[in-house]
């Protein structure tokens, strides 16, 4: 075969081609993963110049002019047509032998089956092309979306980007498409760009090259081709080539040192292919109103020439009017292949063009050696591919292998590596964190959106944040109205919502939005979260100069996560502005923000856990109510301070009218004792307060002259249950007599005679105020002082907690603990802070109440404390107490803040008496402990520094430091009889325990990509 005489071809380029034509095989050095700021490798090849091609080579001879010609053709193809568009492309491959196709708009599974049809008509297999600059989505229905570059661009690392090129090559893949129309390297510098915007990864031409060569990267190591787009530089336009010809009136010099550079560098960088646009570019080529995709002067001599470029040159698409009204079809295919370009993408008239460029092979304008050229490379990059081994594309299973829980991880981590926070005013982030002396209160307004949308639920979950919405366009009284309302609250974080990504509708923001923005910021600390492209605030002086800014670049579901967890500190914050936004929000702007250890929600592949492994816990749950053990349940499950299970099942009772939320707030019965009591005790222990050694009488006193048995129990001793206390007393016998109650005992409504509520109409007269404490000191106590478990010794915790600190055990913790730790749905007394339908009922009591306990505590001795008591009383969600446990887990600290010294806590959860032969008393202070054999309240599963307690209502608490596990699980298993015991007899809570812990034990020991670009 002769080397091919390419028009006007200088010495240098000639000799590029003969590896090619000669089918040898070029071996390149591979790409090296430096730090960001390395420069690309240069001279490598494209990935299919680096391999034998024997199928290509060898296959070339035997195609005709024709076909050769045919083989140039990529065309536009769609899965959402009727069946004549597809017959007419089955034609063109069928009997025009077309060289590829891109796919345009439709479903996966419909261009799955056009795909098999299409190839099968082929006698040479179809290069498969798509427009996939942020996954299948951009083109595919029920597909998953990855975010847009520029979002990308704010990302400090860039292995989370090459793992996106990667993940989007094995969807492509697994549909059969080899090549993507991405990564976009234009340096969009120009605001008012129309159709760039945010498909760059911004104005920073370093930035766009590393994260070029990223995605570049992981496209071809999927086995994708990868083509940079859109050569030689679009990103400084004011018009759209869809539908004009743009001009690009810069000198040569401008182009080298911003536009051409990212280009330059990727050509000799290993890079599969280019996409040349449709510019006019002076001082490239001075032919006026030419396009670049027909300019020899642009893309043989300095794209193939000056560049070295030898991987594929496809051109943009030719039915774009920025080419299109340059020549008639057929003309302009020539024109494009004789500018150098290999691929006619999407030709007007493909039959007119093979037509049209046979002839000019035949009249002598085109040299059959420059076919040859363009087609070899078409043939070794199908080969490189795998298209000569090509099996049928599975049909089964193609929604699950398109929505990976791993990828879905991935998506969610590179949301949460752009966070961006541009300016911190008065410093109020994190929101909550460490460096607040009080918990402000806080209220978050949604401009444009719902009041109950997945940004203000997230921000719930962090702490006690009063939501609000507002029209994006207020008078002058609802604005007025607005901020009376806000007016309580120390924060407000506002939020535009509606958004979109078109630069002609402002992004979903008008004037007026901000000016809401800009009114709450005058009257408040303001946090405002924008959820679009910056580029929005170069008109939003006022809010920006007032406010807190947060970029978070989209309004996704993983972004509004993201967004309200960098906001409290459970994620970091270190996104980089890719753009300039205004004079005051330059590119590269941020704040550095560290995570102050806060749960916050993963994917369990975030951990190296599998999904799969977990589902027992569905079916163990779903076993339990389908037995009616407890009609409804919620499980919580964090590791390493990241939620990974937090399901919600059944209902509040059997009749199904009302489903279990996470919200919800359950008895948590005698989790109380250590995560009410204790936790005061722990407290009082760091404040040098009381110490555990100490005997009761030394804080309350009166206790030596009027029990003195009492008087002289150790704190330990009754922490540990063997302080020698009967394990139960029915204190409510004493005031009921013959099936009621006593005379003037109870009241059916409050009074000041009758001020303990003891369940709904039905309140204890106040002279039993002190009954319980003093009844617990004249119940005899045993003969020994061995383990017993027992609430009577928590009587008597609860009156030195309130004796030391002068204030209730309710409110101690509250202000000590439950708020500032955010664990808003915690706490004693529930109907005084939530409606009804929020609580779980508990027990249909037939004994002592005579009616359904609902909304107050199931405990009868809590119950007449006025449902504030030391073993019993306290109410709350999973997410919450798991806060509480969390804490404990991290050795005090939460959010940021200490509230318990990291020596008390392991004072206070290890075994106190374990023996070594396991025997003895397994308590810790407060807490219990796992038993050998599986004979505890745990499974065998766990490890022996574990600690936790469980619940009569069908609760448990756990938290295992050594695989950093923390197990809720809250019922009401007492609905509508305690007995009998189910959930106890089908051991529901510690199979679901052996579940998570074997699942966690089996996880991947690899860094997760939650850690990638998050850190800095």
């Amino acid at each position: 075969m002769s080397i091919p005489r390419f028009p006007c071809m200088k010495h240098r380029s000639r000799a590029l081609l003969l590896p090619w034509l000669m089918g040898i095989a070029l071996v390149g050095t591979s790409l090296t993963e430096g730090p960001p700021h390395d420069p690309p490798p240069t001279d490598t090849p494209p990935p299919f110049l680096t391999v034998p091609t024997p199928w290509a080579d060898s296959l070339i001879a035997t195609l005709s002019m024709e076909r050769q010609i045919a083989q140039l053709m990529m065309v536009a193809a769609y899965s959402n047509k009727d069946g004549k568009h597809e017959e007419a492309i089955e034609k063109l491959v069928r009997e025009r032998h077309i060289g590829g196709l891109i796919f345009f708009q439709g479903g996966p599974y419909r261009q799955v089956r056009l795909t098999e049809r299409y190839q099968q008509a082929a006698q040479v297999p179809l290069l498969l092309g798509m427009d996939l600059e942020w996954g299948l989505s951009m083109r595919l229905d029920s597909t998953m979306r990855f975010p847009r570059q520029m979002l990308l661009g704010a990302l400090h690392d860039d292995a989370p980007v090459e793992a996106m090129g990667l993940e989007i090559a094995r969807q492509m893949k697994r549909i059969g498409v080899h090549v993507s129309f991405s990564p976009v390297v234009d340096v969009n510098n120009n605001p008012r760009n129309p159709v760039i915007d945010d498909r760059s990864f911004g104005e920073d031409r370093e930035n766009v090259l590393r994260k070029g060569l990223a995605y570049m990267r992981g496209l071809q190591r999927g086995g994708v081709l990868a083509v940079a787009k859109h050569f030689p530089g679009h990103g400084d336009v004011d018009s759209d080539s869809h539908h004009t010809l743009p001009y690009i009136a810069h000198p040569r010099e401008r182009l080298d040192s911003l536009e051409l550079w990212p280009f330059r560098r990727m050509a000799g960088a290993g890079l599969s292919a280019v996409m040349v646009a449709h510019l006019e570019v002076a001082a490239l080529d001075s032919t006026k109103g030419l396009p670049s995709t027909l300019s020899k002067a642009i893309v043989h001599d300095l794209l193939l020439g000056e560049l070295g470029f030898q991987g594929l040159v496809f051109t943009d698409a030719l039915n774009m009017k920025g080419v299109a009204n340059a020549e008639k079809p057929g003309e302009i295919e020539l024109r494009a292949l004789l500018a150098g370009n290999d691929v006619m993408l999407f030709p007007q008239d493909p039959v007119k063009a093979i037509e049209r460029i046979r002839k000019a092979v035949t009249d002598g304008e085109v040299d059959s050696a420059r076919i040859a050229h363009s087609c070899l490379k078409i043939l070794r990059a199908k080969e490189w591919a795998g298209l000569p081994q090509r099996s049928p594309i599975a049909l089964s299973g193609i929604a699950g292998d398109l929505d990976r829980p791993e990828a879905r991880v991935l998506r969610h981590d590179l949301h949460a590596g752009a966070i961006t926070v541009v300016r911190d005013h008065h410093g109020l982030l994190p929101l909550h964190g460490p460096r607040e002396k009080e918990q402000a209160r806080i209220a978050s307004v949604a401009i444009g959106g719902e009041q109950d949308n997945p940004f203000h639920r997230a921000l719930k979950r962090h702490a006690d944040v009063a939501t609000f919405r507002c029209d994006k366009d207020l008078g002058a009284d609802a604005l007025k109205r607005l901020l009376e309302d806000l007016g309580p609250y120390d924060v407000v974080i506002a939020s535009v919502h509606g958004t979109t990504w078109r630069k002609n509708k402002e992004y979903g923001i008008p004037a007026s939005a901000f000016s809401i923005v800009k009114a709450i910021a005058a009257k408040k600390r303001t946090v405002h979260v924008h959820f679009t492209n910056p580029y929005r605030l170069l008109k939003a002086d006022g809010p920006m100069l007032m406010a807190t800014t947060v970029l978070a670049y989209e309004e996704t579901d993983d972004a509004m996560l993201a967004a309200a967890d960098a906001l409290f500190g459970a994620i970091p914050s270190n996104g980089r502005l890719p753009v300039t936004a205004q004079a005051m929000l330059r590119a590269n702007d941020g704040v550095d923000l560290r995570a102050t250890g806060r749960l916050h929600d993963a994917a369990p592949e975030a951990l190296g856990i599998r999904t799969s492994s977990l589902a027992g816990v569905d079916s163990i749950v779903l076993e339990g109510i389908k037995a009616k053990a407890f009609p409804g349940c919620q499980v919580l499950v964090a590791v390493d301070g990241q939620v990974i299970v937090d399901r919600v099942y059944g209902h509040h009772t059997y009749d199904g009218k009302r489903f279990v939320r996470q919200d919800d707030l359950y008895d948590l019965a005698s989790i109380t004792k250590v995560a009410a009591t204790t936790l005061a005790l722990m407290a009082l222990v760091d404040d040098g307060r009381i110490a555990v050694n100490d005997k009761l009488g030394k804080h309350l006193p009166e206790l030596e002259k009027s029990h003195p048995q009492h008087a002289k129990m150790t704190l330990r001793d009754i922490l540990t249950h063997q302080a020698g206390l009967k394990a139960f007393v029915p204190f409510y016998t004493r005031i009921r007599k013959n099936g009621g109650f006593k005379p003037n005992t109870v009241s059916p409504s409050r009074s000041e005679e009758y001020p303990i509520r003891i369940a709904d109409g039905l309140y204890l007269h106040k002279a039993y105020q002190d009954s319980l404490l003093r009844w617990t000191l004249d119940t005899p106590l045993r003969d020994k002082s061995d383990y017993l478990y027992s609430d009577m010794g928590y009587y008597l915790l609860q009156a030195l907690v309130e004796r030391i600190t002068g204030t209730s055990l309710d409110r101690f913790t509250e202000e000590r603990f439950y708020r500032p730790i955010g664990a808003t749905t915690l706490g004693y007394r529930p109907l005084e802070r939530f409606p009804l339908d929020r609580i779980a009922p508990t027990e249909k009591d037939t004994i002592f109440r005579k009616r359904l306990v609902h909304g107050d505590v199931h405990d009868p001795g809590a119950a007449m404390m006025g449902g504030v008591a030391g073993h019993a009383g306290l109410f709350g969600s999973a997410r919450d107490l798991a806060k509480v446990m969390q804490m404990l887990l991290d050795g005090g600290t939460y959010g940021g803040r200490r509230y318990i010294s990291e020596e008390t806590v392991n004072e206070f959860t290890k075994c106190q008496f374990c023996k070594p032969d396991g025997n003895g008393n397994r308590r810790a202070l407060g807490f219990d402990r796992p038993v050998a054999g599986g004979k505890g309240p745990t499974c065998d599963c766990v490890s022996y520094a574990s600690f936790g307690h469980t619940g009569f209502t069908g609760t448990m608490a756990w938290a295992d430091p050594e695989s950093r596990v923390v197990y809720i699980f809250l019922s009401n298993r007492v609905y509508p009889d305690a007995e009998p015991n189910k959930l106890v007899k089908a051991g529901t809570r510690t199979r679901i325990q052996e579940v998570v812990h074997a699942a966690v034990a089996a996880r991947v020991k690899t860094e997760p990509m939650s850690t990638v670009g998050l850190g800095r």
